[in-house]
């Protein structure tokens, strides 16, 4: 039988094995089941599933969520805990769009051995939003005003903290010293200094503490770190990974709320270590867009294409890093740039080689971002013997340079434009993506995974993980040292844009080695656009 490639690519989803796994040979050789088998054989990639954690037994672990915005919402859900509006939205969602799984997936998802109790939001609305959903006869939840008197309660066994950037490490240091486990969204921190006090703060308590990057959990990225430590693709050179984003919530220009004033939102608690400013309801609910409250493409976007491949290559911190970009797109009064590009050099890393000995090591992460435009450019990972397009499923293509796939190369039993793996943890289940939003953090593996064929939410994931460490012991898949790595690097990134110049890592004495007359810590949380005045600082 004569085959086509398009007929191979039509038939990519076709194999669940944990999902898919398909591969070809050059064009009019697939029918070789011989072939094939010796390929995969040789291949000996292991589709990854989550490794299994022990379940969460006993008396309900007593969480207590900080900051009841977007993303404290998704973590709730995750939690098992969704708001009566998100309900009645997500019904009406499925009669508009039968194919969208939202509220199944909500519904069957595993009951974790939680009690929701506390909430704290500095906003009136979300607080009572929560509290009208979530407090019941049976479990009464308590609204508290402060972080402090949450943790300090006595009636909280584990804090989920979805505030603004600048606050992760205040409440999360607080918790850790009262011996209270912690679950903190990404970017772990919001300067050098406190980086560092987390750490200090996490290795000395014995509370568990997690941070939140979910893609951790996705099979593909764990099915990477496979496929890379067997050497399929040869010494990794270069990484090119990207954020493409072209609407108003991808922007951060979220909704101003209605019912905000100063007389609903606590703003003096709100700005805390910012500047102090007036009441201003574009700063509140688009914080994401100054560096006093927020880190800008660099802590709130890269960070998730970081750790992603830092969980597949374990790269840690880059040795230099360099940046450029502006505020080209949106013109609005924020001062993070919205266009940027970042390299990280690795000048040390290998990931092996099929070649002689010493010819090859160093690698460049390149990541480049706009929130002008939403065009998809893949994540790839360029080897010398195979190339990884590495999303929520991946497919690698043999290199026509190869050393290792030569003689196969040479044969005919291989082609360059032709891949010959892909694997599809989700074949044969259908997914509908809402908005180009939602296909971005989709790509990424930040919204679901599949387990059996069956879409699961990553974050659930992620936080049960988490949870399980708590009630059992065992480590969890992002913890400190992970953090911290991303953390510097994300740092590391925006030195380097607001500076102009090269940001260095010394690895002897983990710190970013200085420039002299420069306050780095000074620099990152400035709200001005202070570039130029560092440009000439030796």
């Amino acid at each position: 039988m004569k085959w086509t490639r398009r007929d191979l690519l039509k038939g990519l989803g076709g194999l669940p094995i944990l999902g898919a796994v398909w591969w070809a040979g050059a064009s009019n050789t697939v029918g070789k089941r011989r072939e094939r088998s010796v390929i995969l054989e040789q291949l000996n990639i292991q589709p990854s599933l989550p490794p299994a954690v022990p379940g969460i037994s006993g008396e309900p672990i007593r969480v207590g969520i900080i900051g009841f915005g977007i993303r404290g919402e998704q973590l709730c859900r995750s939690l098992g805990f969704a708001t009566k509006e998100w309900i009645e939205d997500m019904k009406v969602e499925v009669q508009e769009n039968p194919n969208n799984k939202g509220l199944e997936d909500f519904m069957n998802q595993e009951k974790l051995n939680v009690q929701l109790a506390g909430v704290c939001d500095i906003f009136d609305y979300r607080a009572e939003r929560a509290l009208n959903s979530f407090s019941t006869e049976e479990n009464k939840i308590r609204r508290y005003g402060t972080y402090q008197e949450m943790i300090q309660s006595g009636e909280i066994d584990a804090v989920v903290i979805a505030t603004p950037d600048h606050w992760h490490a205040p409440i999360a240091i607080e918790a850790l010293n009262n011996g209270v486990h912690v679950y903190v969204e990404k970017p772990m921190t919001h300067t050098i200094e406190e980086t560092y006090r987390l750490r200090e703060a996490a290795n000395n308590s014995n509370a568990v503490f997690s941070v939140g990057h979910q893609h951790r959990q996705t099979l593909s990225f764990r099915t990477a770190r496979d496929i890379v430590e067997k050497g399929t693709l040869g010494h990794v050179s270069l990484i090119q990974t990207n954020t493409n984003r072209n609407d108003d919530n991808g922007a951060w220009n979220y909704e101003l709320h209605e019912k905000a004033n100063p007389n609903t939102i606590d703003w003096q608690q709100f700005l805390g270590s910012a500047p102090q400013i007036p009441f201003n309801k574009n700063h509140f609910f688009r914080w994401r867009k100054w560096w006093a409250y927020g880190s800008g493409l660099s802590g709130d976007l890269l960070t998730h294409d970081y750790d992603r491949l830092n969980c597949v290559l374990n790269m840690g911190i880059p040795e230099s890093v360099m940046a450029s970009g502006g505020v080209y797109t949106h013109n609005d009064g924020r001062n993070v740039p919205d266009v940027m590009q970042v390299n990280m050099e690795f000048p040390n890393f290998t990931t092996g080689s099929s070649q002689v000995k010493g010819k090859e090591r160093g690698m460049t992460f390149c990541y480049s971002a706009t929130l002008g435009n939403g065009f998809n450019r893949p994540t790839i990972l360029m080897g010398h013997d195979g190339t990884m397009e590495l999303g929520n499923r991946l497919t690698i293509w043999p290199d026509g340079g190869s050393t290792r796939y030569a003689e196969m190369l040479e044969n005919g039993k291989m082609s360059p434009g032709i891949p010959i793996y892909q694997y599809n943890p989700g074949a044969n289940a259908p997914d509908a993506v809402s908005s180009a939003t939602s296909q971005y953090f989709a790509d990424k593996g930040l919204m679901w995974t599949y387990i059996d064929g069956k879409r699961v939410d990553s974050t659930f994931l992620h936080m049960r993980e988490w949870l399980s460490a708590i009630r059992n012991g065992g480590k969890v898949s992002c913890g400190i040292k992970e953090g911290f790595e991303e953390a510097i690097a994300a740092h590391m990134a925006g030195l380097s844009w607001k500076l102009g110049k090269r940001i260095e890592w010394d690895k002897e004495t983990e710190t970013i080695k200085p420039i002299e007359g420069v306050d780095l810590d000074e620099v990152l949380l400035s709200n001005e656009m202070i570039r130029a005045d560092y440009i000439t600082v030796s």
